[in-house]
């Protein structure tokens, strides 16, 4: 599940941009009195769900100066365009209902009547390719899809794109539509369930709008003011702004920080720079087999379950008079992450498997005769490589003659030791705000209730920076859409082979920095999925129990009812002679073991590292009893902690306790 977009500025050009589209005419709005100067912001659709409850804001352009006025149902509001042709009305709060018309005018005879308009309350769906992941390929999909028609609940997905600065419309068109068995099939499968499943609980009409992107870090949805307040980005986030003024200084800088990473690592020797010429370690390059594709396909045993970093390069040869031209690099896909040089010389950097590479080539990098050309390619998860038809991978000269790269390719894997190359602040996926940017920022002040977050698979193994930038996302969010806003997290489901024995985990650490947040913050909400995952499927496909357990965390979190919103949750761990007392909050009925007559999963730890040992308990209605090994003196308590735990501490409810460490108070 995992696009791409090609990482351009999409806000080149705004003003030409912001010209068009006031004149565009308005898929869903229908266009009145033959106006062509008069546009409503992409949101404002037929079929589209406001925000009940609050004042409603709509916006838009017309010509500078006119008066505008915006009617919904009974109420109205008249504004005046600005000097640049844009104009913000704002409607007084309504309450839940429909369909209205939302009728908008100009007092020089333009008008836009959108049709069709529910109120009721509308949720942001965000994160990476679990919450991208559709309803075609969740569980039960076929009946599921048959049955999803439901008026009341209207679906807009926002199209993948990148951008290095802020845009004001979306890159691609966006519309509402209600729930139907065509329009589920492609929408975010856990973010359709939650609202089906909080539907049941609150009866009014639910908009759902879907913005996801598979394989992303946090980082990229954030905006630059969150990450400056983060700190740390400061040096990243100067190079993302010089990309958006002189992109071609920014990559040659970019490709020297890349090579600095290179020579850093430990077994790199001197001279060692397979970007170059030379080719760095000539003897470590082995001959890829013709045509390229997944390299797992290759036959090669150190590949067939790679994810890592590979090095690709193969030569062109050229006259001078194609030498003194510019030129365009084609790659064709790479899965995933590629940072490709030229003659030595740094070209470019992409992620997301489905995006064709083109990079330019100014005059000056080609050379008469011999051209290396190097990919030094990271994939992550699945399949990696230059894996595209062959001939889309070719020199597109500035005179019209195309050379492909039909030559000798050799590849050289880098040992997983080294660890993984940094990712461009510019990077769509792995970058800084720029999905924000693309997807989030044309939102705007849309009236939403929520957010709905599911995310954090492609930030493992730093999860205490990852507090930190959870915290100033949901911050940033608030920044916009008001500081009551609530935020449900949906916490890493359990992934890999169960341990043997305790493990210290990446996956873990990060499910416990989305638990401390959720605790630090009586407005965001979590949902529990430690048992609803797949050992050999980072994607599970049952979303219907995430969005059940999405909805009772919500109906606790933002509408206040009086039940367990998430499962049991760890009150404390004190020390009681040869015992440690887990006590637990938020139980539901009492605490129960599934499988045998006490819980497994549980950890007793020095405050060392790698010191922890699995601990017999005995269960009791709201608490666990740990018993302590002799001539052993823990100092913290951990349940559930692996990368793919397995879990059997329940509740009444049929709700699991979540993975939690925690220190053991002394008597």
């Amino acid at each position: 599940m995992r696009r791409a977009s090609d990482g351009r500025d999409l806000h080149a050009g705004g003003a030409a941009v912001l010209a068009a589209c006031v004149l565009a005419v308005l898929p869903g709005a229908v266009l009145a009195d033959g106006d062509q100067a008069l546009a409503l912001h992409d949101l404002f659709r037929s079929h589209a769900v406001l925000q009940r409850e609050r004042p409603v804001p709509v916006w838009g352009w017309a010509t500078p100066g006119v008066r505008v006025t915006v009617s919904l149902g009974e109420v109205s509001a008249t504004v005046r365009a600005a000097a640049d042709g844009a104009w913000r009305a704002v409607l007084p709060a309504q309450p839940a209902g429909g369909p209205h018309t939302l009728d908008v005018r100009t007092d020089d005879g333009g008008r836009r009547v959108v049709e069709d308009v529910l109120i009721g309350d509308v949720w942001l769906c965000a994160g990476q390719s679990n919450m991208e992941l559709p309803l075609h390929r969740a569980l039960d999909a076929r009946a599921e899809i048959a049955n999803s028609a439901n008026d009341a609940i209207r679906l807009l997905k926002v199209g993948q794109s990148s951008s290095a600065t802020r845009l004001e419309r979306f890159a691609t068109p966006v519309r509402w539509h209600p729930a139907t068995p065509e329009s589920v099939a492609d929408f975010s499968a856990a973010c359709f369930y939650f609202a089906r499943e909080l539907q049941k609980h609150v009866p009014v009409p639910m908009g759902l709008i879907n913005a996801s992107w598979g394989g992303s870090r946090i980082e990229s949805w954030m905006s630059r003011e969150a990450l400056r307040a983060v700190g740390g980005f400061e040096e990243l986030l100067g190079l993302l702004e010089r990309h958006v003024a002189d992109p071609g200084a920014a990559i040659e800088r970019w490709g020297a920080t890349w090579q600095a990473w290179w020579r850093s690592r430990p077994g790199v020797s001197r001279g060692d720079e397979p970007w170059s010429m030379q080719g760095g370690l000539a003897g470590e390059w082995r001959r890829a087999p013709a045509g390229l594709g997944p390299w797992e396909e290759w036959g090669d045993p150190d590949l067939a379950a790679f994810n890592g970093l590979v090095w690709y390069r193969t030569e062109v040869s050229l006259t001078e008079g194609q030498a003194r031209q510019a030129a365009e690099l084609s790659l064709g896909p790479v899965d995933e992450i590629d940072q490709t040089w030229v003659n030595g010389r740094a070209a470019g950097t992409t992620s997301g498997h489905a995006t064709p590479r083109r990079y330019a080539l100014p005059r000056g990098t080609l050379r008469a005769g011999r051209n290396a050309i190097v990919v030094a390619v990271l994939d992550t998860y699945g399949s990696g490589g230059l894996y595209g038809p062959a001939d889309a991978r070719a020199l597109h000269l500035e005179d019209g003659v195309s050379i492909p790269l039909d030559g000798e390719w050799r590849y050289r894997i880098v040992p997983a030791d080294m660890g993984s190359p940094p990712r461009a602040p510019w990077e769509a996926t792995g970058g800084l705000s720029t999905i924000g940017n693309g997807m989030l920022a044309p939102l705007g002040a849309y009236g939403i209730r929520g957010v709905v977050w599911y995310q954090g698979e492609s930030n493992t193994g730093e999860a205490r920076r990852y507090e930190r930038l959870l915290k100033a996302l949901v911050a940033d969010w608030r920044s916009v859409h008001g500081a009551e806003l609530p935020v449900l997290i949906v916490q890493l489901a359990n992934y890999g082979m169960p341990p043997t024995r305790p493990v210290e985990s990446g996956w873990a650490e990060l499910r416990e920095a989305q638990r401390r947040v959720a605790l630090s913050d009586p407005r965001v909400g979590l949902a529990v999925t430690i048992d609803i995952g797949d050992r050999y499927d980072i994607h599970p496909p049952n979303k219907q129990e995430v969005g059940r357990r999405l909805a009772r965390a919500a109906r606790h979190v933002v509408y206040g009812e009086a039940l367990a919103p998430s499962g049991p949750v760890p009150r404390g761990a004190r020390r009681d002679g040869r015992f440690v007392v887990v006590s637990f909050a938020d139980v539901s009925g009492e605490l129960i073991a599934y499988g045998a007559e006490a819980p497994i999963g549980f950890e007793l730890c020095t405050a060392q590292p790698d010191s922890c040992r699995y601990a017999q308990g005995m269960l009791e209605p709201q608490r666990i009893l740990l018993q302590v090994p002799e001539d052993f003196e823990p100092a913290r308590v951990r349940y559930c902690w692996a990368d793919g735990p397995v879990c059997t501490l329940y509740d009444g409810a049929g709700l699991p306790a979540g993975p939690f460490e925690i220190p053991i108070e002394e008597p």
